[in-house]
């Protein structure tokens, strides 16, 4: 996400905005651009800075961005003329900064030095904070856990907790529509810089894009010459599918004892870092290295995050009230936290959430919001549970003796991606909230349904699958979908998980199956507060592929990006006395 997110968008949760424009001087600003900032290796970078024209000292509000710099002048003006040092930073190797790009490995270093800098001059107060979404938050993130002594909060948007799990790969499986459009859209600075320093540079023209989502090993895997000069990092991982010492060098979840600092959090219902976000207000409430760390932790979570900042994300429309005004309330927390303004922050509850279905705003004390149920929705079938004409239920009746359900898994028909938590190329694949009915129709997708809802049914919280299941392969993927259907038959998307059967144990130590045993497996569908309405009902899909969200499992022993071989695979899914497949859904009384 390359700005704060909504600056244009005007609505704050129904908290008047007048609180922060009471307080707001409207100071001219002074600005200076491509100020050098040397890092400890002697590397330069270049910030912007934008500041008020008056005497004294101020805080300094300061964003580290691999997005360009120069992008970000409209914040810059706008949070200076707040009173506020508006400092807007390239990170390392992108756009006017000097040094190498490589993803999160010269943050944590670069954003304690930048910090320290930023505190030291002359017209700063002495307090940093930081803001802004997707690896925007990253840099904030991998910033905190170094803890500068002047960092005094952080405001990360829709980022995520560990760049393993919840960043490049889900369940084991590679997040490759986001891996390839992201990585892509970085790579033409890689490119423009190669194209100044080298006089046949344009050679590697072609190497844009870097995939073109493949039904067969990707295009991107084969370690050309191109791909290595302008993203080695998307090779790197390809090549550390688990969750070894490369990615555990920049776990955010390993470190949050080291975050000594207050933050705000905001994630969406639709954004593919939902999981992170939610794992990272929890981590450091839990287990901050400050009381005031601990104790100053907020969450917010929107509709839609990189899936859409509007009322409408995908299909449907959520309302004037879905709508946040991302930089005033950034504004509004910082004004309380490092000016010390009484502008109610401090007595709201810390968990905000938009509750869809009803498409209102709810609050609590902490999330997940006290007082929810986990209640197990079995699987149910006459083993015909194929597509949404089949006879697949969901109840809270456990199973007896029943048939189970199969369908046939081939890599080269996946079930195609529709909607959902998608990132970065909105033109060919559009993200959010979409009608799901097409995947319904096909053989390779089970379909397990309640009846339509007497009265309003509230859902909110952690969701999991529970899934007993095998398959003639030695490797496979089970993919989950929660759908809230309407009275017109409108089957609207809510979250969704993955396993790679190899990972089903640990993300650190693949182990293949045995063909035709019988695995537990638990898919994480992260979270979702979601209120079925009365006549609408409820629905689990369950298949084996995701496509291109996620990457095709080969049901073979090899990787799905490097490998050439793929099999067909029968896999089969038990809800029995003995197996007793649930979808676990965190029921909210209201």
């Amino acid at each position: 996400m390359k700005r704060p997110m909504g600056a244009a968008l005007r609505v704050v949760l129904g908290i008047a905005i007048s609180a922060v424009c009471l307080i707001a001087r409207n100071y001219k600003v002074l600005v200076q651009q491509n100020v050098p900032v040397r890092m400890r290796d002697g590397v330069i970078l270049r910030a912007d800075i934008y500041r008020p024209d008056a005497s004294g000292k101020f805080p300094v509000l300061l964003e580290r961005t691999p997005y360009n710099k120069a992008t970000e002048v409209e914040t810059g003006y706008q949070d200076a003329t707040h009173g506020y040092v508006v400092i807007i930073q390239d990170c390392r190797g992108r756009y006017a900064s000097d040094g190498e790009w490589y993803p999160f490995k010269h943050e944590p270093d670069d954003g304690y030095d930048t910090v320290e800098w930023a505190a030291a001059l002359p017209y700063s107060d002495g307090k940093v904070g930081m803001f802004g979404g997707s690896y925007v938050g990253a840099t904030q993130m991998l910033a905190a856990i170094t803890h500068p002594p002047h960092l005094a909060g952080i405001f990360p948007m829709v980022t995520a907790s560990n760049y393993h799990s919840n960043w490049t790969y889900q369940g084991g499986a590679l997040t490759q529509w986001f891996d390839e459009s992201w990585t892509s859209g970085l790579a033409q600075n890689t490119l423009d810089r190669v194209v100044s320093q080298n006089t046949d540079a344009m050679a590697y023209a072609k190497a844009l894009p870097l995939s073109r989502y493949s039904l067969f090993p990707l295009p991107a895997a084969s370690g050309s010459a191109g791909l290595q000069a302008l993203a080695p990092y998307f090779l790197d991982w390809i090549h550390h599918p688990s969750y070894d010492a490369y990615w555990k060098q920049w776990s955010i979840e390993a470190d949050y004892s080291r975050i000594r600092v207050p933050a705000f959090h905001t994630g969406g219902w639709y954004d593919l870092f939902l999981g992170g976000t939610l794992r990272n207000y929890m981590g450091i409430k839990a287990h901050g290295g400050t009381a005031a760390a601990r104790n100053g932790q907020r969450l917010l979570i929107i509709v839609g995050g990189h899936a859409g900042l509007g009322r409408k994300v995908g299909d449907v429309d959520f309302g004037t009230s879905s709508v946040v005004d991302m930089n005033a309330l950034m504004l509004r927390w910082y004004d309380w936290l490092l000016k010390g303004v009484h502008n109610g922050m401090g007595r709201e509850k810390p968990v905000r959430y938009f509750e869809m279905g009803k498409d209102v705003w709810q609050e609590a004390d902490s999330w997940p919001p006290p007082g929810e149920r986990p209640t197990n929705f079995y699987l149910h079938s006459g083993g015909r549970a194929n597509t949404a004409r089949g006879d697949g239920t969901l109840s809270t009746a456990k199973p007896g003796n029943e048939r189970p359900d199969s369908f046939v898994y081939n890599p080269a028909n996946p079930v195609p991606t529709i909607g959902g938590k998608l990132c970065c190329d909105s033109v060919h694949l559009e993200p959010g909230a979409r009608d799901q009915s097409p995947n319904e129709a096909r053989r390779d997708v089970l379909v397990y349904s309640t009846p339509p809802f007497t009265h309003d049914f509230s859902v909110t919280g952690p969701v999991r699958l529970v899934l007993y299941a095998s398959s003639s392969a030695v490797d496979t993927d089970f993919t989950a979908t929660l759908v809230d259907v309407d009275p017109s038959g409108f089957a609207r998307n809510l979250t969704d998980g993955i396993i790679r059967a190899r990972y089903r144990n640990s993300m650190e130590t693949p182990q293949f199956m045995t063909p035709k045993e019988t695995y537990k497996f638990a898919i994480d569908l992260w979270a979702t507060s979601n209120d079925f309405l009365a006549g609408h009902r409820l629905r689990l899909e369950v298949s084996s592929s995701n496509f291109p969200r996620f990457d095709r499992n080969l049901n073979t022993r090899e990787s799905p990006e490097l490998g050439g071989h793929w099999v067909k695979a029968t896999n089969t899914v038990y809800h029995d006395a003995a197996h007793p497949s649930a979808l676990v859904l965190p029921v909210l009384p209201r």
